[in-house]
């Protein structure tokens, strides 16, 4: 965040808008068609809430989406339509403009590491059966960040196992 920057001070939603209208004169389709995507599934998650999102809430619904494109990328693959898969990834990069940076496997594993060590220290080494405890608290380290679930819960494994 820059002080007195109103780009950075703009909301997911706002930023999304101003960026319709830039690929609008840009004829830019995909990343048309799939900004309006993102502005209606924000606007459907405002709806169902019957408020204002706030940032992690925007966040939330754009990883969500993410999340959703990639199993789409999956099947898309299986039934042999690249064209399609392709498609989805490209829809992956766009959307992930307006998140922070996903945390990286070096971050995660340190993060396991420090919080079971943290643990340990409290009521000794946890096990395989404190796996969701663990889980837990190690999601929370990542509170602001973008973190892929399925990371942490292998790497969880891998320290506890080990």
């Amino acid at each position: 965040m820059h002080p007195r920057c109103i780009i950075c001070a703009m909301t997911i939603t706002a930023k999304i808008q101003t960026d319709m209208v830039a690929a609008m004169k840009a004829r830019a389709e995909l990343r048309l068609s799939t900004l309006r995507m993102v502005k209606a599934a924000l606007k459907n998650r405002e709806l169902e809430k019957r408020t204002a999102l706030d940032e992690t809430e925007e966040m939330q619904v754009l990883s969500t989406l993410i999340k959703q494109r990639h199993d789409a990328f999956e099947q898309f693959t299986k039934g042999n339509r690249p064209e399609l898969a392709a498609k989805e990834l490209q829809e992956v990069v766009i959307i992930e403009e307006y998140l922070p940076k996903a945390a990286g496997a070096a971050e995660i594993d340190a993060a396991v590491r420090e919080t079971i060590a943290a643990m340990s220290a409290n009521q000794g080494k946890p096990t395989m059966k404190e796996m969701g405890t663990v889980m837990k608290n190690v999601m929370a380290r990542f509170a602001g960040a973008r973190v892929d679930g399925k990371q942490v819960s292998e790497a969880v494994k891998k320290v506890l196992a080990g």
